[in-house]
């Protein structure tokens, strides 16, 4: 590369990636094909419209490779319809807004602090604003959801369309349930799996298909993709997801990113990355076991997946000098508030983690009691502003991963 900066700074930020244990759940590695194929010459191509009814010449290898991408979402999810064209997440999720319902309408999603998203009717966020949200909870007692509540809001308020899913949920995802009450409610019952998709193409958590007529998802986090996104539908609503997508939300497709997804939903249909999958549960129910014996308090007291969101109240410390300290010490994390917190959310109780990135790397159960003593230790630190033990811990991770290469 002859920009020496630029290229100075994808070194350095590659040396970070490889000597850190990233555990923000929302990020992986992807493989070396899939890097490849988001950096290729696709990135040069326009092609606003679909595939056979484009408005851009010179569509005669990008309208296979789209329909490729297409052809394995159906095939790894079982669906009837996929959409690869969504820029990411939240544009996906706005493409449902505009498919299924109309400003004002009344919507209803898991509210943020209890682990939503922003974009399930937050009022912060566009949805929020465009549409009338309501909110459902988790009980203070335990950290789930409460279907009772969910059922009498939803009976109440007649939403049109009803979110489930959220970035900060640690249990199964019970979408018949949901399905249920959506069906009763007269409402679309819309899945967000951006988090847990991986671990479902990969038999690790339930499937939302034949519950959720619409399924909204990213191709990164644990389905390893790049930074992209999906809706998946039934044959009903085929034709208003597209619509909703191209041209209501979006120009032409990021063709380079379509081609990392249809290499990421080929890697994702092997038999390894269903070995992958569940590797990823079990080395986060063994993650917070021994988090629990440190001492910590998590939320719902364990975790069903990829995610545990620590509860640092009991510490004596707020999640983001926690979160900050850990970074000093080689351990990526994010800071996140926790069901009915007190303190603000840009500097919260909680701590948001994951394993994705770490079984990638191959760390198994075996390490995680480890992992697990330096987070404990590294608290124990940023308590004593002791950035001496910090650095120790930094390079005892640095000799760890030694043994695991990206």
């Amino acid at each position: 590369m002859h920009d020496q900066r630029v290229a100075e700074l994808i070194g350095l930020e590659t040396e970070r990636q490889r000597d850190t244990l990233r555990m923000i759940a929302s990020e992986n590695y992807v493989s070396r094909d899939v890097l490849e194929a988001t950096g290729s010459v696709f990135t040069n191509k326009y092609s606003e419209g679909y595939p056979g009814k484009r408005y851009y010449e010179g569509q005669r290898f990008v309208d296979p490779l789209e329909e490729l991408a297409i052809e394995r979402a159906k095939a790894l999810f079982g669906v009837d319809h996929a959409n690869v064209q969504p820029y990411s997440g939240s544009p996906a999720n706005l493409a449902v807004y505009l498919a299924l319902a109309k400003p004002g309408d009344t919507v209803m999603g898991m509210a943020l602090p209890m682990g939503g998203h922003l974009t399930h009717g937050w009022p912060v966020s566009a949805t929020g604003a465009w549409f009338r949200p309501v909110q459902y909870s988790v009980r203070r007692e335990d950290g789930r959801i409460d279907f009772d509540e969910v059922r009498d809001l939803a009976l109440r308020e007649r939403p049109k369309i009803l979110f489930c899913g959220g970035t900060a949920i640690p249990r199964t995802i019970d979408f018949p349930r949901f399905a249920e009450i959506a069906h009763e409610a007269g409402a679309v019952l819309v899945a967000d799996i951006a988090h847990i998709a991986g671990l479902i193409a990969g038999g690790a958590h339930p499937s939302p298909v034949g519950h959720a007529e619409v399924i909204s998802t990213t191709t990164h986090k644990t389905l390893r993709g790049p930074r992209g996104a999906m809706l998946l539908c039934d044959e009903r609503h085929a034709k208003a997801v597209d619509k909703a997508v191209f041209p209501g939300l979006q120009g032409g497709p990021h063709n380079h990113t379509t081609a990392g997804i249809a290499v990421a939903l080929g890697e994702a249909a092997q038999p390894s990355f269903r070995d992958y999958a569940h590797q990823v549960v079990a080395n986060a129910k063994a993650l917070a076991a021994a988090l629990l014996e440190q001492g910590f308090d998590l939320v719902s007291g364990g975790t069903d997946n990829h995610l545990i969101l620590l509860d640092l109240t009991g510490k004596g410390i707020g999640g983001k000098p926690v979160a900050k300290a850990l970074d000093r010490a080689g351990i990526e994390t994010n800071y996140n508030t926790v069901p009915y917190d007190t303190r603000k959310p840009f500097d919260p109780s909680g701590l948001r983690i994951g394993t994705p990135a770490l079984t990638t790397r191959g760390l198994t159960e075996a390490q995680m009691p480890q992992v697990a003593a330096w987070m404990s230790r590294a608290v124990d630190a940023a308590l004593k502003s002791d950035d001496a033990a910090l650095d120790a811990i930094a390079g005892e991770v640095r000799e760890l991963l030694r043994a695991y290469p990206v």
